[in-house]
């Protein structure tokens, strides 16, 4: 039975899922879900109300965290968390801070102002929000790049979850033009090289209705 995932084309969470997935190479059905509806079908799925949701080996699954866990210990190659506790710890911090702290100080400030509000109907963008997340997002950048400065990948010398987390908000921040990638050639570096990977194709052909692409989605040398 091919997987299939219950998702929002923009949200980081359920892009990170998607390219868990593709890189280990595992099909999956997509199907777009209107989950601020709370339609019964998708509460019965997850009683939180949440994307994203994924039907896999027969198990309906919920939160990203979890579910990358999951297809992580079911299917270990390609492996995105290394073997050795301590470089395993780092993954899992960085996918923590970018799941909870870029979303709540960027993420939530910017997309969700900026798309959300507009795709649920939910009135128009908090000029400050959006101006305390454009500040914000400066600062994470700033961090991306002390980080990639020591570090050939975010948490160390192999590709990982926590480049995937990464590479989901700020591919979500993209398709809105947030992102100032002449801030930092390092860090501009690495999305163009994430950002090629065969698993990154179905993101970057995601259309918004509403949402022109921005310029240099489509773009892997910017």
């Amino acid at each position: 039975m091919t997987a299939r995932l219950f998702h929002v084309p923009l949200s980081p969470f359920c892009r990170k899922v998607r390219l868990s997935l593709g890189e280990k190479k595992i099909e999956v059905e997509l199907v777009e879900e209107r989950y601020w509806e709370q339609d019964s079908d998708f509460l019965r799925r997850n009683p939180a109300g949440k994307v994203p949701v994924l039907r896999l080996d027969g198990i309906m699954m919920a939160e990203s965290a979890a579910i990358c866990e999951y297809i992580e210990e079911t299917r270990p190659e390609a492996s995105l968390l290394p073997s050795d506790p301590v470089q395993r710890l780092e993954v899992r911090r960085l996918v923590s801070w970018f799941d909870d702290k870029f979303h709540d100080e960027v993420t939530s400030k910017l997309l969700y102002e900026r798309v959300n509000k507009k795709v649920t109907k939910q009135g128009y963008p908090d000029s400050k929000n959006v101006k305390a997340g454009a500040k914000a997002i400066k600062y994470h950048l700033d961090y991306m790049a002390w980080l990639l400065d020591h570090r050939r990948w975010l948490a160390g010398d192999v590709m990982t979850l926590a480049d995937f987390a990464a590479a989901a908000h700020l591919s979500s921040l993209d398709y809105i033009s947030d992102v100032d990638w002449n801030r930092s050639d390092v860090v501009k570096d690495w999305y163009a090289k994430i950002k090629s990977r065969p698993a990154f194709r179905s993101i970057l052909a995601d259309q918004l209705p509403g949402f022109p692409p921005p310029v240099h989605y489509n773009n892997l040398d910017f």
